[in-house]
């Protein structure tokens, strides 16, 4: 399993990923302020990742507060909060694990439990979110394995691995699932610009499986699709609306038109709290904008003239009517995902609350 971040006496260790593949070096963090670079700086990155990051960071601010009383603690936990809520604004799981440890701290404090049992208890829970996140991923990969072909060809875009989760993945963890189970599958992977999660991340822990891994410009997945080379499309989701409206790195929208066009199943594979029932639709999922330098620059190297203008959306949205399925720990569900994702949440009786508002745009 790759050690994609760990709680440890000195902080929170992250695995350095925009040093891969070529480095394999960690960044400990041993603030909240540290844990929010991080995460904003993409040393960390994936929807589940960054819910238990966002999960640890608050529970290293808490643990390492000197506030002496709980109202001014509780001062310092609204600030920790609104500090890790400001850093990306798409992956809904951000929010889901601040929330995770906020409200047990706010029961906690309401209760007036004191300062060293509650950092105990927070620290705890970070811990448990970690690893419950692993086994909500071998579970999801589990439900999907049988959906993708017993021999073939399966399309990636971006990274949805054990990089972007604390060890196994979400349509990686399919992937593997299937693997383990006798699938015979080989693995494109588009290169996902310009920050290139796909050829930096996806093809170095798919070879590190054993698994055939062939990476792709993000403009050849048509042609071969064409020539009857991809048997199914599997992506991961930063946020799934309450339709089935998924946002995922950018270019998945246009992945998503190719593969209908083709007849090829569309799947994605996401924990059930990347869905946000208070989003209705993907018109309300705010897109991250980046720094265009990502665009305009390679390697330190400029690529593009003094005076052109830069576009740089992180995600795009996939319109719930180009997905064939979305797999999740708790079961898989299908068209019509307004319907099949309210009855999970129902039978689950779990409520999603909407995110805290933020700042839209980071540089």
């Amino acid at each position: 399993m790759i050690p994609t971040l760990e709680w440890t006496p000195a902080g929170v260790n992250f695995l350095d990923q925009t040093r891969l593949p070529l480095e394999e070096t960690y960044v400990l963090a041993t603030d909240y302020q540290q844990v929010a670079t991080v995460i904003r700086d993409m040393i960390v990155r994936g929807a589940p990742a960054i819910g238990v990051s966002a999960a640890m960071g608050v529970a290293i601010g808490i643990d390492r507060s000197t506030a002496a009383t709980l109202p001014a603690l509780s001062a310092e936990v609204a600030i920790i909060c609104d500090t890790l809520a400001a850093t990306r604004p798409t992956a809904v799981n951000l929010f889901w694990g601040i929330a995770q440890v906020r409200d047990l701290y706010n029961e906690l404090a309401a209760s007036d439990t004191p300062i060293p049992e509650i950092k105990a208890a927070v620290v705890a829970l970070a811990n448990r979110l970690y690893d419950e996140d692993i086994a909500q991923c071998r579970t999801l990969g589990a439900n999907g394995a049988d959906l993708l072909p017993r021999e073939g060809t399966v399309l990636t875009h971006c990274n949805a691995g054990a990089l972007a989760t604390c060890g196994y993945g979400t349509a990686l963890g399919v992937i593997r699932a299937a693997v383990e189970r006798g699938h015979r599958i080989d693995v494109l992977a588009d290169e996902t610009r310009p920050y290139l999660q796909g050829a930096r991340l996806t093809a170095w822990e798919l070879l590190k499986d054993n698994i055939p891994t062939t990476v792709l410009c993000d403009n050849m997945a048509g042609h071969l699709m064409s020539k009857g080379r991809i048997q199914a499309v599997i992506v991961g989701a930063d946020r799934i609306a309450a339709n089935g409206d998924t946002a995922n790195k950018i270019g998945t929208y246009s992945v998503s038109i190719l593969a209908k066009e083709h007849g090829i199943p569309f799947f994605v594979a996401a924990p059930f709290n990347t869905i946000d029932l208070a989003t209705l639709t993907g018109e309300g999922i705010p897109i991250e904008q980046r720094n265009p330098r990502e665009v305009t620059h390679s390697n330190g190297k400029q690529m593009t003239p003094d005076g052109a203008g830069i576009e740089n959306p992180a995600f795009d949205v996939t319109p719930a009517k180009y997905i064939t399925a979305i797999i999740t720990e708790r079961g898989v569900l299908r068209a019509p995902f307004t319907d099949s994702i309210r009855a999970m949440a129902s039978d689950s009786g779990q409520r999603l609350s909407s995110p805290p508002p933020l700042t839209p745009q980071l540089s």
